[in-house]
C-alpha cells in the first residue's frame, strides 16, 4: 500500500510518518497491513509533487490545515482551500482511493476555524458521493503527545514546555474540562482505518478513547512530575492517562534535565543509593559492597525484599528467627536471579570477591521509614 501524508511534518502527521515507516521498514511487525511507500507533503515540499503523489496514492491521510493564522481568511484558505485542491487533482486521475481528513470537535462552533473545518468536512462528503470513493472525517478533540508545538493551539504542549522548562504558566480558569486524545491512540486509529477498522460516531469517524479532564488536574499531575526527580517518586502508571501525560511532560525535558543526581549513602563498606520510591510499589535500589564485606545481619516482621546481584560474586543467606539452619545462595552476575528475603527470617549479603565489588539491585516493599524502620539487627550465623 502506497500512503499519502499531507501536513506530514505537523504534530500528528510527524507521529504518523513515523509509525507508518516503522512498519515500511518491518519494525513494527503487529499490524494487518502492508506498506510499500509514504510519500509525505507539506508546506515546505515542492508543490509539483503532489500530482505524482496523487496519482500513486492507495490511501491519502489529509492532516493539512490551519490552526494560528494570521488573517482569520487563511482558515477557508488552509482548511479548505488545500483540501479541494487535493481531491481535485484525485479526480484528474481518476484515483478513489480512500481519503481521510482531519477535522475537529469545533467543527460545530461558529468561528471563523470552525466554519473552514465544516466546510471541509461538506467538500469531504460531497467528493464521496460524486466519486464513490470511501471520505473518513476525523473529528478530534484536543490532542496530546510528544513532538506538539508549545505556545500554538495546545494547553497541554504549553504547560509541559513551560513547566519542564521552569517558565511561567497562567490558568485563567482551572475547572475548565477538556477532552484529550493521546498521539499514539490517534496514530493507532489512523492505521486501523488502512485496515478498514476505523471507528465510527454517526457519519464521523472517532479516536475511541478519550480522556476527561480538568485544565487544573492537569497542572497539578504536571507539577507533580516535575518535583519526582527529588523525590525520588514516579507517577501511579496503571491510569492510563497519567502514564501518557507523564511521557509527554518528559518529551518536553530540556537536554540538562535528562539526568538527575541520587544520593549515595557511603562508608567503608561501599554504597547504599534509592532509585525509585513509590506509594503502592515499595522502594527501588542499588547496593554496592566492596571486596570481603558482609552487609544485612538483620530481620524484618513485615518488610520484605527482593536482592538480584547483577555484577560480582556473592553468597546470600537467611535464617529463621530462633532457629539454627543457615539456607545460603551463591549469587553471581553471570545468572541473574531474584533471592527473596523473607519475613522473620536474618539475613546477609557477603562479598565473595577479593578484588571486584559487589552490586545488587534492591526491591523492598515498603519505603524507609526512620520512625518506623521494621529492621532487627541480628547476626545470620
Amino acid at each position: 500500500m502506497r500512503v499519502l501524508v499531507t501536513g506530514a511534518h505537523g504534530f500528528v502527521g510527524k507521529n504518523l510518518c513515523a509509525q507508518l515507516k516503522n512498519i515500511m521498514s518491518g519494525k513494527a511487525k503487529n499490524y494487518p497491513v502492508t506498506i510499500s511507500e509514504v510519500m509525505e507533503y507539506d508546506l515546505d515540499t515542492d508543490p509539483m509533487l503532489l500530482n505524482g503523489f496523487c496519482r500513486r496514492a492507495d490511501f491519502v491521510f489529509n492532516l493539512a490545515g490551519v490552526n494560528r493564522p494570521k488573517d482569520t481568511e487563511e482558515f477557508m484558505k488552509g482548511n479548505f482551500g488545500f483540501a479541494s485542491t487535493l481531491l481535485d487533482i484525485l479526480k484528474k486521475h481518476h484515483n478513489t482511493c480512500p481519503v481521510m481528513i482531519s477535522s475537529s470537535t469545533q467543527a460545530s462552533l461558529d468561528n471563523p476555524y470552525g466554519e473552514s473545518k465544516r466546510a471541509g468536512e461538506r467538500l469531504m462528503f460531497t467528493y464521496s458521493r460524486e466519486t464513490g470513493s470511501k471520505v473518513l472525517v476525523y473529528r478530534f478533540p484536543n490532542v496530546f503527545g510528544k513532538w506538539c508545538r508549545p505556545n500554538y493551539n495546545s494547553a497541554v504542549a504549553t504547560f509541559c514546555n513551560n513547566i519542564a522548562n521552569d517558565f511561567p504558566i497562567q490558568v485563567n480558569d482551572p475547572s475548565v474540562m477538556m477532552n484529550l486524545v493521546y498521539i499514539d491512540d490517534v496514530v493507532e486509529e489512523l492505521i486501523a482505518a488502512l485496515n478498514q477498522s476505523e471507528h465510527y460516531d454517526g457519519n464521523y469517524c472517532v479516536v475511541p478513547v478519550v480522556y476527561t479532564i480538568t485544565l487544573g488536574d492537569i497542572v497539578d499531575l504536571l507539577y507533580s512530575f516535575k518535583e519526582m526527580p527529588q523525590t525520588l517518586g514516579v507517577p501511579d502508571l496503571s491510569e492510563a492517562f497519567v502514564k501518557k501525560l507523564y511521557s509527554t511532560y518528559l518529551s518536553y525535558l530540556p537536554k540538562d534535565k535528562f539526568t538527575y543526581p541520587v544520593k549515595m549513602n557511603i562508608d567503608d563498606r561501599g554504597s547504599f543509593t534509592e532509585i525509585i520510591r513509590t506509594v503502592g510499589c515499595g522502594q527501588f535500589s542499588v547496593n554496592i559492597s566492596r571486596p570481603g564485606i558482609t552487609k544485612g545481619q538483620h530481620w524484618h516482621h513485615t518488610k520484605n525484599e527482593k536482592f538480584v546481584v547483577v555484577s560480582g560474586h556473592g553468597l546470600i543467606q537467611l535464617r529463621k528467627i530462633d532457629t539454627d539452619e543457615v539456607i545460603s545462595f551463591e549469587v553471581s552476575g553471570d545468572k541473574i536471579e531474584v533471592v527473596e528475603m523473607i519475613p522473620g527470617y536474618t539475613h546477609n549479603i557477603i562479598n565473595l570477591s577479593e578484588t571486584e565489588n559487589l552490586v545488587t539491585f534492591m526491591w523492598c516493599n515498603e519505603c524507609f521509614d526512620p520512625n518506623h524502620p521494621d529492621t532487627f539487627f541480628e547476626p545470620v550465623e
